[in-house]
């Protein structure tokens, strides 16, 4: 006999919290599968689709990331109205059917078209689960979950290149698009029948202009959040301009070739578990300790970058462990900057999500681009491009802190926010 709570309809039914943590991380993942995925497939899609330039092959990646932040702004203000479910479902649609039109896709501006409407489809899945798990939780133990979901999160992009790479061994690209819409499918079965609704309904705001700019404006004026977000931008903006150029880079100019996936793997794999990590340690030491050290590493590590780069002779050994090492310390980063500049809004948790994801990926893919297209053959570019992004990012976030780093504010056995019911 059923129980009591599987009579209940979707959105009135509770989560187990490891489910929750699970859905959350694969929601995100659809937006990376559909970066990564690619990376092993960018000359064979790029020999089929004729393109003239071999930089223009980082277009399918670059592309996508600058329409998917420019998008972010859509599904936030509607979700903070409708709910987190309809326009959460709606994107899921959206996402599966733009990968089918991807795999179709017969040359390379139509491929390009493709890959700006899958982003649209992608954005409620970047967006939405932050809104969400601010809905629940607050202060640092949102920054513990935040850390959590991003530990499942990150497998996909040690695991997406390889089944890209594998996906090929049998059959042609096409079939990666194929595959990212029935895992569309699939994760949003679960979705509907296990997430609830989260949007406290004191919290839902009205469809009008005026007061959508207003959420939005007051997302971006709160001091100790604005620095967070162009300081997340910056650094993970320098880590878009490794993803672009990671093929050429680590497959050609180090002569990794096949072995490209496995490099690949290692550096995310390092931010997976910087990633379980932090949530081991986030709530004990605060969400500005622990990531105002790492981002000093960050700029000492992205420092050993740049000498190795410039030095010359520089071997896949020299850089692997530095990137692997960067990208561990952005695991300390990502989690703690996003909760710190979203604590501040739990009344318009979806606006403030769409715009902090919007400046974060149309800046981040921007800036990932530009870097991209600096490839020159060596990774001088990248390298520069880390120590200043962490410099800038360092100086952002001085300001969002009036000049005072490593504050504790929700010390340990402080009362936290309850979650919305």
């Amino acid at each position: 006999m059923p129980t009591a709570s599987r009579r209940l309809p979707p959105h009135q039914r509770s989560i187990h919290p490891a489910a929750f943590v699970a859905l959350m991380a694969l929601l995100m993942s659809l937006q990376a599968l559909a970066i990564d995925a690619m990376l092993p497939a960018l000359d064979e899609m790029a020999a089929d689709l004729g393109t003239a330039s071999p930089n223009d092959r980082q277009l399918v990646v670059g592309v996508f990331l600058m329409a998917a932040g420019a998008f972010s702004l859509i599904p936030g203000a509607l979700a903070d109205r409708f709910g987190r479910r309809p326009v959460l479902f709606a994107g899921l649609a959206f996402y599966g059917l733009m990968s089918l039109l991807c795999a179709l896709a017969e040359s390379f501006p139509a491929m390009l078209g493709a890959r700006v409407l899958q982003a649209l489809g992608s954005a409620s899945l970047a967006v939405l689960p932050a809104a969400i798990v601010r809905d629940r939780f607050g202060g640092d133990r949102m920054a513990r979950m935040l850390s959590t979901i991003s530990v499942v999160f990150m497998l996909v992009p040690i695991l997406a290149p390889s089944l890209g790479q594998l996906i090929l061994l049998a059959a042609s690209w096409r079939w990666i698009f194929v595959a990212m819409a029935m895992l569309a499918v699939i994760v949003g079965a679960w979705a509907w029948r296990a997430l609830p609704e989260t949007l406290n309904p004191a919290y839902r705001q009205k469809i009008e202009p005026r007061a959508i700019l207003r959420n939005m404006a007051a997302s971006v004026r709160v001091r100790g959040s604005v620095g967070y977000v162009f300081g997340s931008a910056l650094v993970f903006g320098a880590m878009f301009g490794f993803i672009n150029s990671a093929q050429q880079l680590v497959g050609e100019h180090f002569a990794m070739g096949e072995s490209f996936p496995l490099v690949f793997a290692a550096c995310a794999g390092s931010m997976a578990i910087a990633s379980f990590t932090n949530s081991r340690i986030v709530e004990r030491f605060g969400a500005r300790r622990v990531s105002h050290t790492a981002l000093f590493a960050f700029i000492a590590v992205s420092t050993a970058q740049v000498w190795f780069a410039f030095r010359g002779g520089e071997t896949i050994w020299q850089f692997a462990p530095l990137m692997a090492a960067n990208m561990a310390l952005l695991g300390f980063v990502g989690a703690n900057f996003g909760s710190i500049a979203m604590q501040p809004f739990a009344a318009i948790a979806g606006a403030a999500s769409s715009v902090q994801a919007f400046l974060r990926m149309l800046l981040g893919a921007l800036i990932g681009a530009g870097i991209g297209r600096a490839y020159d053959g060596t990774s001088r570019p990248l390298a520069l491009a880390l120590l200043v992004s962490g410099i800038v990012a360092l100086g952002l976030v001085l300001f969002s802190e009036r000049g005072r780093l490593f504050r504790r504010l929700t010390p340990p056995g402080a009362p936290r926010p309850a979650p919305n019911p």
